[in-house]
Order: C-alpha cells, then structure tokens, then sequence
C-alpha cells in the first residue's frame, strides 16, 4: 500500500481514456507556452556551511526518526522486498511509477550520490542527472525540509544496508513519459523553499506544521488535486482520494478523509482522540485499517508524544474546509439500508451505531469515514472488509468484520451505506448504486 496518494483519481466523471486526452492536450499547450518563458532549475543546489560526511550516532539516529516521520519505508520497500529497495508500484491515472531503491548501493541505490545531489532532489525534485522527479515521490512537501534534517536523513541513508535493486520501469502513458514536461508542471505548481516558521504562532504549532506539511506530507492523500495531479491549495487537507490495495490485493479508489476541523472531518475529535489515533492505531471512535496501517504503524506511532500533539494542535488550527453532504437518501433507500443493517451490521454495531469495546467500533456522529463527502473508503469497508494492521492492534473485539462482496447487491451495500450515514447525526448523504459498482471494478 502506498502512503503518497500522488495523482488523485479523477472524480468528475471523466472516462480515463477522455481525462488523458484533455491532460495530454493541455500538457502539450502549456509547454509551447512556458518555451518560451520561465524553465524551472535543474541545477544543483549549493549546500555551503553543510556538513555531508558527518555520521556521527546522533547525527544518524535523528536521520533515521526523521526517516519515520516521512515515512520512508512504507513506499521504498515493496511487499516481501528487502528495506528501502524500492519497486512499489504507484497507480495513477497516468499510468504505473515505481518506487526507487533509495539504500547506499552505488550502482542502483544513492551511494554514489552527493550530499548536494541528495539536497537537489529532495529541495526541487531534480535527480543526479538532471532529469526531473515525478512528484509521486514528494518532493513538494520534502521541499519544506529544513537543511539540518537534509543532513540527517542523508547521514542514515547512507548507514543502512546497500542493496543491489534496480526499480522497474514506469509504465506511464505518452506524454506524461516525457520528464522534461515536469519542468512546466513545476513552474505552475511547485514553490520550492524549506519551512519558515510563523512568529505569530506556538513553538508547538510550528512544529506540528512542519511535521504534518514538510515530513509527514499529510496532504498528499488529503487534498484532492486537480486533474494534472496537483494539489489544491485553497482545499488544503479537504479530503482527497487515491489508488490502493484492498484486501486480496486488488487496486480500488480509496478516500481520504478531511483532515481540517469541518463538522465531516476532525471536528469530530477532541486533541486527545486524533493524538491517540496516531500513537495507538485506535480511538473512542474508529480503528486503524486500510491505507492508514502503514501510516500509523510504520511512521506516527513511532513519534514522540510532543510531536503527536503538536500535529493535532496544527490540524485543529487549519481553517474548515466544510464539504457538501450531497443527496440526502429517500425512505426507500434508508428502509432498504435499515433492514439490511438490521441482518448483517446492528448486532456488532448495535442500533445505536455507537458500537462497544468488544463488539465493533463506532458508526454514529465521530467516524470520519462515515461521513466522508466521498464514500470509496466505507464502500470498500463494506465489501472486501478493514484490513487490519499486522501485527494485530491490543483489541478487545471478538472478531474482524466479515466481507460482503457476495453477499449483498450494489444495491443493497448503497442502501446500507446510505443508511449509515444518514442516521445517528451523521450527515454523508446518499451513496448509489453506480459508486458501489465501481469499488467492484479494478483500477485502469
């Protein structure tokens, strides 16, 4: 599962054949234009007064928290593969990016790069030879790095184990297989610079920014994008969707939720629930599964609890982004949803919604996913099952739900969707029969 929820699926409508034609088209348009105009740098980035060579133990044991914090490993070690080796496949409605081997090997790693080169790409997302990076890899938000923790990342990516990989080909669609392209995306999306912290604001609340802005890069699943995969910076934290596994291993769009205080997003939770999600993996609310496993499990849990809180403090402080219920259900829609609910979901999630420590976890007024303007993720819940974290979370809950893919009609997981999210103060609005239908079908 991918953690970078780089190049949001569509969801306009479009046909995908139809959505790369206009990309494709505008893509060529705008590189006529910016020609004969601004080019972004190539170049690579001067790094005086810093210190690459440095491997001292601190130095390194802060790379590699600095390294949990991003994340890393969760998209540079592809399932059963060796650390950080890369080959995870990203899919994206461009086609397939795959992660690179980013361990100390000097053939098909970073062990012959520089620290000015590591710099370059992690500041403009520029590689060694000068060709842009595709921003799967996130370099829109590790540009807000500061130089120090450059420093530091570097010194450990150079400690851990070489490993001799070579990534696979990208399988990406003609023109977005042309990396010079990037270079106008950049100079209409990308603003490179480190951090600079707000004076106005808390120590604590500079530090949640940094982390949830530059390390954590929470908004590259959690903003939607526009339709050439950039983030939308006036839906900062709105919500966004993305492609990834489902159990089984089938790619289907997820959702992610709206992480701005909005009465559908954590206007929902007090501090200490979302800080108690990201230690724990489990609040009063909901429980980790899907996508969020690895986030959790191998980056926020890691975290010190200054750092934690400090991202709930920031994310509490965002501007709401409120969204639009959408439809409200008819009554034969949430009569449909009642009955099914009443056979197949009430007795773990009793009629209230409000679930219990041993039962099932809560559906009334607090699950995000519930409420979420876009249902892929609770559809996807309904019909393959939460995948669980591995190892299991200390849970107190007989057993994991069941799947319902062959059970219940598209219908029929509309209608209790529906249901869900229009009962107990929930406020999601209608989900059809179509949506359903597409969680059903692979990703193209």
């Amino acid at each position: 599962m991918n953690s970078s929820g780089y190049f949001a699926q569509s969801q306009h409508g479009f046909s995908i054949a139809r959505f790369l034609l206009v990309a494709a088209a505008f893509m060529l348009a705008i590189a006529v234009v910016f020609a004969f105009l601004h080019v972004t740098s190539t170049g690579q980035i001067e790094a005086q007064g810093l210190d690459f060579e440095t491997n001292d133990e601190l130095t390194v044991e802060r790379g590699r928290y600095l390294a949990l914090a991003g994340n890393c490993a969760s998209c540079h070690t592809a399932e059963r593969g060796e650390f950080m080796a890369g080959g995870l496949a990203f899919e994206t409605p461009f086609g397939t990016i795959f992660s690179t081997n980013i361990t100390p090997d000097p053939e098909t790693g970073i062990g012959n790069w520089t620290g000015e080169e590591f710099l370059t790409s992690m500041r403009r997302g520029v590689r060694p030879d000068g060709q842009h990076l595709y921003p799967v890899f996130p370099y829109t938000a590790f540009s807000k790095i500061t130089d120090d923790d450059v420093v530091a990342l570097y010194a450990y990516l150079k400690s851990i184990p070489a490993v001799r990989q070579v990534a696979p080909e990208n399988e990406l669609t003609f023109p977005f297989n042309q990396r010079s392209l990037m270079s106008f995306w950049k100079v209409m999306f990308f603003k490179e610079g480190a951090f600079q912290a707000n004076v106005a604001e808390s120590a604590e609340w500079n530090r949640g920014a940094y982390i949830v802005e530059a390390l954590a890069h929470c908004g590259a699943c959690h903003t939607p994008r526009n339709f050439l995969g950039a983030e939308l910076a006036d839906k900062a934290m709105a919500g966004g969707e993305y492609i990834d596994e489902v159990p089984g291993g089938a790619k289907r769009p997820w959702s992610a939720p709206n992480l701005t205080p909005a009465s559908n997003g954590l206007g929902l939770w007090p501090e200490e629930e979302i800080v108690a999600y990201l230690k724990t993996g489990m609040n009063k609310y909901v429980e980790s599964f899907g996508p969020m496993n690895e986030v959790i499990m191998n980056s926020t849990r890691h975290l010190g609890e200054g750092d934690v809180s400090a991202m709930a403090a920031y994310l509490k402080s965002l501007p709401p982004h409120e969204s639009s219920a959408g439809v409200a259900a008819d009554n034969s829609i949430l009569g449909m949803g009642r009955t099914v609910y009443n056979l197949h979901c009430g007795t773990c999630h009793l009629p209230s919604g409000l679930g219990d420590d041993e039962s099932a976890p809560q559906l009334a007024r607090g699950s995000l996913v519930v409420q979420a303007s876009n249902p892929a993720s609770l559809i996807n819940v309904i019909l393959y099952s939460p995948e669980l974290p591995d190892p299991p979370l200390p849970t107190k809950r007989r057993k994991p739900m069941e799947e319902f893919q062959y059970l219940l009609t598209d219908a029929e997981v509309a209608a209790v969707a529906s249901y869900v999210r229009s009962k107990w103060g929930n406020n999601g609005g209608r989900v059809t029969a179509e949506q359903v239908a597409r969680q059903r079908e692979a990703a193209h």
